[in-house]
């Protein structure tokens, strides 16, 4: 049998703005979920989000108010290296989360979860919105930009980088949680970036 075996050529799918639309609420809801579960039980998580919720901790303000506010001079950044659009839809991401985290307390007002199940799924849920995030041109602002943009410049993986800078904020939280806790939330942010380090690479998902 004679013939050429190499598979066909799939031309990027370029999405359309339902796709955007669906893909970015989904992300957020999912990371919001995630987030909600971390601040029930009092464990953190890396990035901005994680610095908001141990902000939260220490001066007992609203979550979605602190994680507004540390993400807005990333915003700069994100206009300057990635271009408006993506600027927008993470403003729009980051937005969204702000209004669920108010949204999930009213909604889930009786609720007691084991800190090391929460610090796990918790984190997972945060890892795979992101996913869904990134693969919209999006994110949640802070970290997540800088993650990517080494990524396009270097080619190092963004989970990588993300669980670098995120054992910064758990390390952080040392000051404010107690160390069990601070364990268990350097071991879900591991589970968070890997999910990221392995699904999101160069070249692995073709929509645009």
């Amino acid at each position: 049998m004679t013939g050429d075996l190499t598979p066909p050529t799939i031309a990027p799918t370029r999405h359309r703005v339902i796709d955007d639309v669906q893909g970015i609420f989904t992300g957020t809801f999912i990371a919001s979920l995630g987030l909600f579960l971390l601040g029930t039980s009092g464990t953190v998580t890396g990035g901005t989000a994680g610095l908001a919720l141990l902000l939260s901790y220490a001066i007992e303000q609203p979550l979605g108010t602190i994680f507004l506010a540390t993400n807005i001079p990333f915003f700069v950044l994100a206009v300057w290296k990635k271009g408006w659009d993506f600027t927008i839809r993470t403003a729009l991401a980051v937005g969204v989360v702000c209004l669920m985290a108010s949204v999930h307390p009213a909604e889930i007002t009786k609720i007691d979860v084991n800190p090391a199940y929460a610090a796990l799924v918790g984190n997972l849920l945060a890892g795979m919105g992101l996913l869904v995030l990134f693969r919209h041109r999006s994110s949640l602002g802070g970290f997540n930009i800088i993650a990517l943009i080494i990524q396009e410049r270097l080619g190092l993986r963004a989970g990588y980088i993300q669980m670098i800078l995120d054992m910064t904020i758990v390390v952080a939280s040392l000051a404010v949680v107690e160390p069990l806790k601070v364990v268990l939330s350097a071991t879900g942010a591991v589970f968070l970036n890997a999910v990221l380090a392995f699904n999101h690479r160069p070249g692995r998902y073709t929509g645009t």
